[in-house]
């Protein structure tokens, strides 16, 4: 039984990765974001993530690729997760509300021509809105990455990545893809001469 359930979930999350590979609109979307991101980091910009959870996890990790290398050595890019301080979380929750953590990270770190992701399966995490919102008024490109419907979030960004699922696990497992994708290419577009 367990056997059957394994190759269960696998097939579903091969099922939603041919969905993407199918899907010319997604993927021209995901190259724009590449454009993007190559456009603010060569002109020393920043790119900032946010999320709760799982999608924490993912800001993170996808922020570390950029900050630190992924497929070989060079300079390193500014890219921050912005739930990675404790102490700022913590007391911006407890201070103001939960719902503040990151619009307030962007108010302060945000500068025009900078880019905020903002990741959340549903699309509709209160905390990456209102960091998205505060993201437009600074002038910056807003990203989101979200499962199929978008969300609220579908409103409120320059760019939709909406992974074609409604099964939280299936999205994370793709947005981290999407992710890596994002990565590789704006290193490929930036260090290419030195690769």
């Amino acid at each position: 039984m367990s056997a059957e359930k394994i190759k269960s979930i696998v097939s579903a999350s091969i099922e939603v990765k041919q969905k993407l590979l199918s899907d010319t609109t997604l993927q021209k979307t995901i190259s724009d974001v590449v454009d993007e991101w190559v456009k603010c980091l060569n002109a020393k910009g920043k790119i900032l993530f946010c999320g709760n959870g799982g999608s924490a996890a993912d800001a993170q990790h996808i922020a570390a690729e950029l900050s630190g290398r992924f497929y070989f050595d060079r300079e390193p890019l500014h890219a921050e997760a912005l739930h990675v301080n404790t102490s700022y979380l913590t007391a911006v929750a407890n201070d103001y509300s939960y719902d503040e953590v990151y619009s307030r990270m962007v108010k302060a770190q945000g500068r025009q021509g900078d880019i905020l992701v903002g990741i959340s399966t549903s699309g509709n995490s209160k905390n990456v809105i209102r960091a998205m919102e505060e993201a437009k008024k600074r002038g910056m490109i807003v990203i989101a990455m979200t499962g199929e419907q978008g969300g609220k979030m579908r409103d409120c960004c320059d760019y939709l990545i909406n992974v074609p699922s409604s099964d939280t696990p299936r999205i994370q497992e793709s947005h981290i893809m999407v992710g890596h994708i994002l990565c590789e290419l704006s290193e490929e577009k930036i260090f290419s001469k030195n690769a």
